[in-house]
Parts: C-alpha cells; structure tokens; sequence
C-alpha cells in the first residue's frame, strides 16, 4: 500500500513540524488535537514555519504555501483517523497518556491504517497491544527542526511485519528524511542514547551549584565548537517534554528528582523554551547568539 493520507495526532512544536515537512513533500495531511484551542494553535506554529523553510532551506513562497493547501485541522478523532494510511502519534510522553490513546484510535481506524509512535524515549512493545494490529504499528522518532535535523529513527517492535517496516522507511525517504533503521527496541533509540545522559549531566551541574546554565552551555560551545549548549538544546526540546522524559526516568534513577524539582519550577513560571519565548533563554534572540556570550 502506498502511503498518501497522513494524520498527525499531537500539534506540539514537533507534532506541527511533522505535519508539515509531510505536506510540504506532497501528501495530503489531517492535524488532530484534543481542542479547537489547540487547533487554533496550531495553525500559527505551521504559519510562524515560513521564514525558517525560506532561510533554512530556500523554500519559496509558492512552494510553502502548496504545503499549507495540503492540510486539514480537526479536534474529532474519528474524522481525523477515517481515511488515514499513516497516523503518527505525537502526543505528549506520557505512558498513561499513550496507552490511552491507542486504546481509542484502534477501533476508529480502518484496518489498513499504520500507526507509528514519534516517542523519544518509551518501546513500541509497550504500547502494541493496544493498537489491535501489532504488525503495522512501530515508532518513528523526528528531531527538532524536521526541515534540517532531518533524521527518522524508525524501531519496530518483535511484531513488527517487516513489510510495514520498510513501507515506512520509504515514508522518510519520500518526506526527505534520513531513515535511521533500528535493528532492536532500546528506549532512546540512538539519539537520545547519547543526548539524554549529556542533558542530566548538565543539569546536575547546575543544581548542584557548580555552575549556572549560561556558564555551562559557554563552556560547552568554546570547548567543542557546537553551536549550542545543553540548555539550549533543553530550550529547543520544551521543558515539558524534558520534565516528561525525567519523570519517566526517575522510577530507576531517584536522584534525578532535584531536576524534575527544577524543571517543575520553570513549567509553573509558564518558562517552556523556544515555544513560550523563554526557557533557559529569551527568544527569538537568545543570549548564546550574542557576540559577548562566548567571552563571559
């Protein structure tokens, strides 16, 4: 079956952008959210996409907006679902929420529907039972910033048809992603393996007092020439999903609660990242950017 209806299921900041980068390659797309509120925001998050797609990667108006024509925006999960080849879940990461989820988008799609999770850290084993069709469900997992971190991670579980497997490596391909092809479940996947160890390395620095955020990231950019630090990696990523991804870990590693502690702070401030306009940082212009931030 050659996927050509797409439901993205979750407008956050990376919801949005995959829901787009979809549209923008030529397929027709259905944005679900729980609310008209949420609707409503995002349509702005795609809109507010423009000047990135234009100086990122040379969009041009017409062809932005070709990728605006392509798509559709509903709060009812079931017309979101009814004609879906693909649904990507991009809700926020939370088990609860999750299992929840596929317990009601299984009997609402047609049978021939894929579901793929877009989780950054939790098994698609977890939640395959409540699909109602292990075989066609797996997870793929975008990075920030689609457009040009355009990297898929794509990790099936033991009852994955291959099949659906490489019909969805094809799917990254054809969006101009990178399919980055698991070979087993490891919660993580590659990236965030290696990114989320980086990240609480971080913020245990900074809880503990040695240094603040600013002065961490500084350190991190001098040293190694990245153009941004833990914290604004942590930006980019939104605290929530940040929170989330700690209070998942935190069952097998209690010392991480300070930094949920921390991170809860910064959520009750309504400080989210890039999303709000300030995290760690005050956007559109954050200080790291700055020419005097690297000379401290």
């Amino acid at each position: 079956m050659a996927i050509q209806k797409v439901t993205v299921a979750g407008s956050g900041v990376l919801g949005s952008q995959i829901a787009f980068q979809s549209a923008f390659k030529g397929f027709d797309v259905t944005v679900y959210d729980i609310n008209e509120a949420a609707v409503e925001k995002a349509k702005d998050r795609i809109k507010n996409l423009r000047h990135a797609y234009h100086r990122d990667i040379a969009a041009t108006d017409e062809a932005f907006n070709a990728g605006i024509s392509r798509l559709k925006y509903t709060d009812d999960l079931g017309k979101a679902v009814k004609d879906a080849d693909l649904v990507i879940e991009a809700v926020p990461e939370r088990p609860d929420i999750k299992h929840d989820f596929y317990k009601k988008i299984g009997p609402l799609a047609p049978a021939k529907t894929i579901f793929a999770s877009n989780s950054s850290t939790l098994v698609p084993s977890m939640f395959a039972a409540d699909t109602g069709r292990p075989k066609q469900f797996l997870n793929m997992h975008f990075s920030n910033q689609v457009w040009i971190n355009n990297t898929t991670e794509i990790m099936g579980s033991p009852e994955t048809d291959p099949a659906i497997y490489d019909e969805i490596v094809q799917y990254a391909r054809d969006i101009g992603m990178v399919p980055i092809q698991l070979k087993k479940e490891q919660p993580g996947y590659i990236l965030n393996s290696l990114l989320i160890p980086f990240l609480d390395a971080a913020e245990k620095l900074w809880i503990n007092g040695v240094a603040d955020p600013h002065t961490i990231d500084r350190t991190w950019i001098v040293a190694t020439g990245a153009p941004f630090g833990p914290f604004g990696i942590l930006d980019a990523v939104g605290i929530r999903t940040a929170y989330n991804i700690t209070a998942a870990e935190l069952p097998e590693n209690p010392g991480l609660q300070p930094i949920l502690d921390k991170l809860k702070e910064l959520l009750d401030q309504g400080k989210l990242g890039q999303e709000s306009g300030e995290g760690f940082y005050k956007y559109p212009n954050p200080a790291f950017k700055q020419k005097d931030f690297l000379k401290g």
